[in-house]
């Protein structure tokens, strides 16, 4: 990995700390993109002084507001002409029980955890192709698996519950990885999916109700960051994936998501539906 340009979202915390640390002391060059300043620093400072990797910068981007993913990706595309790996991995589960909108007017899980990865990964299409052999890791989550899903209502407007709005965009990750692929077929690009494992972060702090007694009783079963960041690890830097793309992954190792997420129609509408939401027709790979 040294001297390769790795982009990492939701970076100074979680898993996406664990990767962005391991891939570090690999030598990469990452741009960590977070939202809070403050603990984008702190976690900076963290890695640098265990890692001994100095090529890290900080990129400032709320996901929930698409100018600021614009934004952030011109700087990203001018800061760097070619990047090797893009690591989507920022994720957010909405507090409370009543269904909200972003500025742009779009339920916030999904514009977070789906059209963040959406408009990220297309805006930085000029330097990812420009990488000989780039690859785009997309993290999703066995959670894709607990919805009955509804192509016709990705924003929940029917049925709105916090978790069943991670679970959809859990899914819609998936659908975008499948519909990608095939679009970077004639590319060196690769993209793939995975599920971290059921990690112990403060991800949960905002559940409410049922789910978070749920998730207090599970959490002494759950593995810890490192272990969670495994498979990003091992798909940003293993020769044994570079060829592969359009799957999805857990422990390192293919996995087969559910019905819905290999539905070859869902992820095509899904991906129109995209466009239409972040309205950035014709600059899409």
């Amino acid at each position: 990995m040294k001297d390769k340009v790795c982009i990492i979202t939701g970076a100074n915390a979680g898993i996406g700390k664990e990767t962005t640390l391991a891939l570090a002391k690999m030598g990469a060059t990452i741009a960590m993109v977070c939202r809070n300043p403050h603990k984008a620093e702190e976690a900076k400072k963290e890695i640098i002084n265990e890692s001994g990797n100095q090529n890290i910068e900080i990129f400032i981007c709320d996901f929930s507001i698409q100018a600021q993913i614009k934004k952030v990706a011109v700087e990203l595309t001018q800061r760097y002409p070619a990047i090797d790996v893009l690591i989507n991995n920022a994720g957010f589960i909405a507090a409370g029980t009543t269904r909200q909108t972003t500025p742009d007017g779009i339920e916030q899980t999904v514009a977070v955890n789906h059209l963040g990865y959406f408009m990220l990964t297309n805006l930085l299409k000029p330097s990812l192709l420009a990488s000989p052999m780039a690859r785009i890791i997309n993290v999703s989550s066995d959670a894709h698996k607990f919805i009955d899903f509804n192509i016709n209502d990705l924003q929940l407007e029917q049925g709105y519950t916090p978790m069943k709005a991670y679970s959809i965009s859990k899914l819609l990750n998936i659908h975008f990885t499948i519909a990608l692929a095939k679009r970077l077929a004639n590319t060196s690009i690769t993209v793939n999916a995975l599920h971290p494992g059921v990690v112990r972060t403060n991800f949960s702090k905002n559940l409410s109700g049922f789910t978070k007694v749920i998730f207090a009783l599970a959490k002494p079963f759950m593995i810890n960051s490192a272990k969670g960041a495994a498979t990003s690890i091992y798909l940003a830097s293993s020769p044994k994936v570079a060829n592969i793309s359009g799957k999805y992954f857990a422990n390192k190792k293919q996995k087969t998501p559910n019905k819905d997420a290999l539905n070859e129609t869902y992820a095509e509408k899904v991906w129109d539906i995209s466009i239409q939401l972040t309205q950035l027709e014709g600059q899409t790979f």
